[in-house]
């Protein structure tokens, strides 16, 4: 049977309450944006009640196609019926917990963890083992920042893994660990390296307690290929559906993660952070127009949200939009400028001005706050390319690629910081985890042609290969169409370059595009057709030459003088070959 949008309700309201009890704060957060994220009964509750709601939905009639769905949204699919747990009554811990967990709140993880070293509830447990770890984790950056810096690479460890993996071991072996328990386990499990084991374990935690999204993310970062997702035996709960959305886009499969999300919007029709997602899989797919649409929306309902604003940022760069981008940054740095995604955002206005300086400090900025930032690594790597220090360009995307793998931009950068560099065998291989990464990437294509185009390689065979791939995957800036033609006519191909050619003329004709390129196809075209002896056609290209001022114009004059001589019955042996 499907699920109704009031279990939801219900399931997510107790769920809030037992996360901020166990002081899941970040997982509490995301399940309370999507309990408001369900459309609330009008009946029930006026307009007037349910602002942020009212105005979501001009964000669904614009980008969903769902919008006509009036069943349950997850009716259709056979859900497990999950109890959310009743808090076991630790009456006699009670107190005790209650201190510990002000201690905690405090930032004093020890402390908390000593309040409660003699208590025995799983909750308990759960808080003493949580804070061990969050007072190792602070120690470990503490160290890393007194050895390397605050952007240092470090060796620092955190201390307390291996007595937190040690008791709740024990109490997993002995069947009295409960979700969160596990949750944290599987969280120790894969900072020590056993990720098998904390793949499973994770998976008893997320099908004993489904609401914890901080369980179902660590999960996710432990499926980086789509056999070892699809290996996972989750219980059909509506969070794997969640899951399985963040889990595609992860993996590249935008289109997955896009069906997946607008299903979920039946019910969660209201949910920004489905908007976010939807806005992110849309940049994945380089659809601008839309992803800046979402993001307009998605700030004038919730102005002081700076959570995946970077994103948006990232878009009107792209779009080169002034405007746009200082109001964001204002916004950003008026709301909370020593967040990481701020910095971000002011990094790419600087960077927009020119002030590539300015824009590295930013960059900094935001890695002491989270050295582990993905984005800003990036974007710092492509400022120092920019500033032509290519050595520092290519240490910030390597520790891009340390952080994840599967960034493909870092992988481009370090491509073009090696092309810059003369040493196009590096840059190829980069170029080449690049594409695979993200094969739709018509940039990818053309900077791996290149490479094959350099002295060096003049490998010109597959160089062509990557144009042709460039020229399918919605070639934006109009560069592999003209260099096909080119390399058609260098390897004198000419019937192959006339096609590429006639191509590249269409499509500037189409987006209304003049200048050098234009000129140079007329030319070939002109002289192929002649050659062919198709001479009207030939006439028609070089009548286009005559508005031009250029040398080009007494080039197609005599071009016109010949074809007519040609077509006189004059031997075609006589007649020049007019250069193109």
């Amino acid at each position: 049977m499907g699920v109704s949008k009031e279990n939801c309700r219900n399931e997510l309201r107790t769920a809030i309450r037992q996360l901020t009890d166990r002081c899941l704060y970040s997982a509490s957060k995301w399940a309370a944006e999507q309990l408001v994220g369900i459309e609330q009964d009008p009946a029930k509750y006026p307009p007037s009640h349910t602002r942020l709601q009212r105005d979501c939905s001009s964000i669904r009639r614009r980008f969903r196609s769902t919008d006509e769905i009036t069943s349950t949204p997850l009716a259709g699919t056979s859900y497990v019926s999950t109890p959310v747990p009743e808090e076991d009554n630790e009456a006699v811990d009670s107190d005790f917990y209650l201190l510990a967990k002000t201690y905690f709140n405090c930032r004093e993880y020890r402390r908390a963890a000593h309040v409660l070293s003699d208590q025995t509830g799983k909750k308990a447990l759960f808080l003493r083992c949580y804070a061990l770890y969050l007072a190792g984790e602070k120690r470990k950056e503490e160290e890393t920042i007194e050895l390397e810096g605050p952007l240092g690479k470090s060796d620092a460890v955190n201390s307390e893994l291996v007595s937190i993996e040690r008791d709740l071991s024990a109490v997993r072996k002995n069947g009295t660990i409960d979700p969160f328990g596990l949750y944290l386990y599987g969280l120790v499990l894969k900072q020590k390296g056993n990720e098998n084991l904390a793949r499973t374990v994770l998976v008893e935690s997320v099908n004993a307690y489904p609401w914890n999204w901080s369980a179902w993310s660590e999960l996710q970062s432990l499926c980086t290929t789509i056999e070892t997702l699809n290996s996972l035996k989750l219980n059909n709960h509506w969070m794997k559906d969640f899951f399985l959305a963040s889990a595609y886009h992860e993996l590249r499969m935008h289109n997955e993660s896009l069906a997946n999300y607008e299903y979920l919007q039946a019910t969660f029709g209201f949910s920004n952070y489905i908007k976010a997602q939807i806005a992110k899989a849309q940049y994945s797919l380089r659809e601008f127009e839309q992803v800046e649409a979402i993001f307009e929306e998605l700030l004038r309902i919730d102005p002081y949200r700076v959570d995946d604003m970077d994103m948006y940022s990232n878009v009107l760069y792209a779009k080169e939009c002034f405007s746009g981008l200082s109001y964001l940054a204002h916004q950003v740095f008026m709301t909370d400028k020593y967040r990481p995604e701020s910095c971000c955002i002011i990094g790419n206005y600087y960077s927009l001005k020119g002030l590539h300086e300015k824009s590295v400090m930013y960059f900094r900025r935001a890695l002491k706050l989270n050295k582990n930032y993905l984005s800003a690594w990036t974007l710092m790597g492509h400022e120092y390319v920019e500033m032509k220090n290519t050595p520092a360009a290519v240490d910030a995307y390597r520790r891009a690629v340390d952080i994840n793998p599967c960034d493909y931009r870092a992988w481009y950068g370090l491509g073009q910081a090696y092309e810059m560099m003369g040493m196009p065998y590096y840059a190829l291989h980069y170029f080449k985890k690049s594409v695979n990464l993200q094969p739709s990437d018509s940039r990818l294509w053309i900077a791996m042609a290149q490479c094959y185009e350099t002295e060096q390689l003049r490998m010109l065979e597959e160089a062509i290969k990557c144009y042709r791939r460039a020229a399918h995957c919605n070639d934006r800036e109009a560069i592999a169409l003209h260099r096909l033609a080119k390399l058609h006519s260098e390897l004198g191909q000419s019937k192959e370059a006339a096609f590429y050619y006639k191509k590249d003329l269409e499509r500037m004709e189409e987006e209304e595009r003049e200048g050098p390129n234009m000129v140079e196809a007329l030319l070939f075209l002109a002289n192929h057709c002649r050659a062919q002896k198709k001479f009207e056609e030939a006439e028609v290209y070089c009548t286009r030459l005559l508005d031009y001022n250029g040398p080009e114009k007494e080039t197609a004059k005599s071009l016109l003088q010949a074809i007519k001589f040609a077509q006189s019955g004059f031997p075609s042996s006589d007649v020049e070959h007019f250069p193109s």
